[in-house]
């Protein structure tokens, strides 16, 4: 029924989000009416890439109205679902705090004892041998507990720290705040809280020492990020030379000719990385260096970067996942459209029309500029559409929602580790079947292996797990990973015959 690899990987994509509504909805059910007003959430995100790419697939185009529409009606819808979901959810914990507080009044009497017990005392008594924390230092973590915020039972020990399980008596935020302010003023910097959630769900506390903190890069690792930076710059004049129709190496004589292309990649990845710093500056991250991936196709797969700090809470790890993509879109986009206004008769570069249907953006907005001239089998254009669409390309590469890439850390962040796990999954088993139904384009194999191998795992949990990011960032979220497959999916044959483009 559909022979045609793109169109084939297209419909994978929308069978999959459909696949991962009706999961959802199933799971949902369990949770009565906080869980279902979640689950409306995640289809309002899902709904405009459904609708955009399933009309796309059977031959109809929105226009830039009808997807601004979209996008707009949803994020509207979105914030409204989550007002009602925090409404209700704030009615759901109050009523469990009351009925924990008659509970607890309840034992008092039967105690005869008009105190109210410290967490502590509803404890069983641990063996100090077991436990990595000094028995001193454990006596002092605990006491930091209260009844007014994380109200704890049971201690557990857990790798060089301890697992606190109990009860959260308030907004995760304010509670995570004042444990850590209470534990700093104790112990100074010797400790860390986390305030994550279990596998159960539940809120629980974990205190780690903080020699357990990520380390800063050694001087190896640093070499490794020059000697990868150096080995960029070389694929990236390569790649330059590939587009003007010679090997740079071959022909170092013509060395100069390469430059102004690859000066363009070279600003699109450096705006990526500084968007990154700026963003991590303003919430007191520490970044390592950029370990540039370079490749011959495209002249750089973009860079790895690792947190040599702990992030302070899941807003952070988005605000910084997004503005390194956002800096480097952003530019890669200007780049594009001044090159498609630039582009006439008798431009430095003439390239077969049919290339622009490799991209439903990139396609779409030459067609927008350009018009009639896509009607022909060749069409002369200017370098920097060139340098602009292999940004986005990069761009859209590292929004893909895996691992510890920026699309990955930007789900992590909106929807937590669980979902995180499983779209880095299905990313993968999509790279896969793109890789299987098109051989001839190596990208995706590449660049899955590069996930496979560097990428997959997810970020360490931020000392406030709990807290969501808010409804503006999950709307900005929405837009980027829209973005993402609108460059990297391809239009159909159907729609590029009906919007002129390939020489039909």
């Amino acid at each position: 029924m559909f022979s045609n690899p793109e169109t084939l990987a297209t419909v994978s994509i929308i069978l999959f989000a459909i696949g991962i509504l009706v999961w959802g909805f199933n799971r949902a059910k369990a949770y009565g009416k906080l869980g279902i007003l979640a689950w409306l959430q995640s289809v309002v995100l899902i709904a405009p890439w459904l609708i955009f790419f399933g009309l796309s697939t059977i031959g109809i185009l929105l226009n830039l109205v009808g997807i601004l529409f979209l996008i707009l009606l949803s994020t509207g819808i979105y914030i409204y679902l989550g007002k009602r979901l925090r409404s209700q959810g704030q009615d759901v914990l109050l009523k469990e705090k009351a009925a924990q507080r008659i509970k607890e009044e309840a034992l008092t009497l039967e105690k005869k004892d008009i105190s109210i017990p410290s967490s502590t005392e509803t404890e069983e008594p641990l063996d100090p041998e077991l436990l990595p924390i000094p028995e001193t230092d454990l006596k002092t973590v605990q006491s930091i507990f209260g009844i007014d915020t994380f109200f704890a039972t049971e201690t557990i020990p857990y790798q060089e720290g301890a697992i606190f399980k109990g009860n959260l008596r308030g907004e995760p935020e304010a509670v995570h705040k004042t444990l850590s302010d209470k534990l700093h003023e104790l112990l100074a910097d010797k400790y860390r809280l986390f305030l994550v959630e279990s596998p159960e769900g539940k809120p629980i506390v974990i205190v780690l020492p903080s020699s357990s903190e990520p380390q800063p890069s050694t001087i190896s690792q640093k070499v490794l990020a020059v000697v990868l930076f150096i080995a960029t710059i070389s694929t990236t004049l390569e790649a330059a030379g590939i587009l003007l129709g010679f090997d740079v190496f071959d022909n170092l004589n013509r060395l100069s000719e390469t430059i102004p292309i690859a000066a363009g990649l070279w600003l699109v990845l450096m705006s990526h990385e500084i968007g990154h710093r700026w963003s991590a500056k303003q919430h007191k991250v520490s970044l390592s260096l950029p370990y540039f991936i370079p490749s011959w196709q495209i002249g750089s797969f973009g860079a790895i970067t690792r947190f040599e700090s702990l992030l302070p809470n899941r807003t952070a790890l988005f605000d910084i996942a997004l503005a390194g993509t956002a800096a480097g879109g952003i530019v890669s986009l200007i780049l594009l459209i001044i090159g498609l206004v630039l582009s006439h008769d008798g431009s430095a570069f003439q390239i077969p029309t049919i290339f622009l249907q490799s991209s439903i953006l990139v396609g779409s907005l030459a067609k927008v500029v350009l018009g009639d001239a896509l009607n022909q089998t060749l069409v002369d254009i200017h370098p920097l559409l060139v340098v602009g669409w292999l940004g986005l390309v990069i761009t859209a590469l590292n929004l893909l929602p895996a691992g510890q890439l920026d699309g990955g850390r930007i789900v992590q962040a909106i929807y937590g580790r669980k979902t995180a796990r499983r779209t880095t999954i299905a990313t993968l088993a999509i790279i896969g079947i793109v890789t299987l139904t098109n051989p001839a384009n190596p990208i995706p194999l590449y660049w899955g292996i590069v996930i496979v191998f560097l990428q997959r795992a997810l970020e360490r949990p931020s000392l406030n797990e709990l807290t969501e990011p808010n409804d503006a960032r999950a709307a900005l979220g929405l837009l980027a990973l829209f973005l993402m497959l609108a460059t990297l999916i391809p239009l159909s044959p159907s729609l590029a015959g009906q919007l002129g483009i390939g020489g039909f």
